[in-house]
């Protein structure tokens, strides 16, 4: 683990751009970033169009340390190239930013209120990929829909299962156990949730470390205590389906929970734009994203 970029991301101003979409979500983001799906035929030409949506991000002057402190790649993100040089190795170096892989493989059916990981073949091979091409951590999410306590322990037992192998690998885990903003048991569910990652966290070995995604909370500052744990490097927050705007006035309210926004950052974003109307709208969601994490 490099100690400058844990550093940085311990005790850094700034939030988290996921800039993650696969497969199955990036058919969405292209159609709101203004690409119809009638504009390409393969996979191929699809993850090539989302490509030169993340690299027009990336290289964007507005895109900078200043305000952010890591971004989140798919894996076929990690796997090209920015200008030539890979893309972790462009972030940091160029841009003094950190990577975060997604390294889960979608979710499995619904059971007990809640969808844990399907599992991640070939894992190993992954994290030392993730490993070699200068990554910092991972990212892996699971999905709460109700106040299942049954439900609730199995997500954050096989996450933490999971962060104790990415930790073993070298790398910094993003433990993310999502509640759905729309749960009729929300409030609930993030109850027993903060109960079982304190048990999970207070079992941790002494050196690793990790990091929590989570819904921004209906009780503010419930998540206090988590970010206080010595396991823990920083909590971050998903927008969730919220817009921009609520994300960020709900974020404001809490203390210690920075953003990790995807399709609210991107929000306004179009193919369309000059470079100039670009900078301003993407500068404008940086911005504002910023100084709702640093409230």
């Amino acid at each position: 683990m490099n100690q400058e970029q844990l550093i940085r991301m311990s005790n850094g101003k700034g939030f988290i751009a996921a800039l993650d979409q696969s497969g199955g979500s990036t058919p969405k983001a292209l159609k709101a970033y203004g690409i119809e799906e009638t504009s390409y035929q393969t996979e191929k030409e699809m993850f090539d169009l989302v490509h030169e949506m993340r690299t027009r991000i990336i290289k964007s002057s507005v895109f900078n340390s200043d305000h952010i402190l890591g971004a989140i790649l798919f894996e076929g993100t990690m796997e090209r190239s920015i200008d030539n040089i890979p893309t972790a190795d462009y972030l940091w170096e160029n841009k003094g930013i950190l990577s975060f892989l997604k390294i889960d493989k979608g979710l499995a059916e619904e059971n007990n209120g809640v969808q844990l990981l399907n599992p991640i073949p070939n894992l190993n091979e992954l994290l030392e990929k993730a490993v070699s091409n200068h990554v910092f951590g991972t990212k892996e999410r699971s999905l709460i829909k109700l106040a299942n306590k049954e439900g609730i322990k199995a997500v954050v037992e096989q996450q933490f299962e999971l962060a104790k192998e990415v930790a073993a690998a070298g790398l910094v885990p993003i433990i993310e156990p999502e509640v759905d903003i729309h749960s009729p048991e929300k409030e609930a569910a993030e109850s027993i949730l903060k109960e079982e990652m304190m048990k999970q966290l207070n079992s941790l070995d002494n050196d690793v470390k990790v990091m929590l995604k989570l819904s921004i909370p209906t009780v503010e500052n419930l998540y206090e205590d988590l970010a206080n744990h010595e396991h823990v490097i920083r909590v971050v927050a998903l927008s969730g389906g919220y817009s921009r705007e609520e994300a960020n006035e709900l974020l404001s309210r809490n203390k210690h929970l920075i953003a990790s926004f995807s399709r609210a950052l991107a929000e306004g974003l179009t193919h369309q734009q000059t470079a100039e109307e670009f900078d301003k709208t993407l500068g404008a969601s940086i911005e504002s994203i910023y100084n709702a994490s640093i409230a």
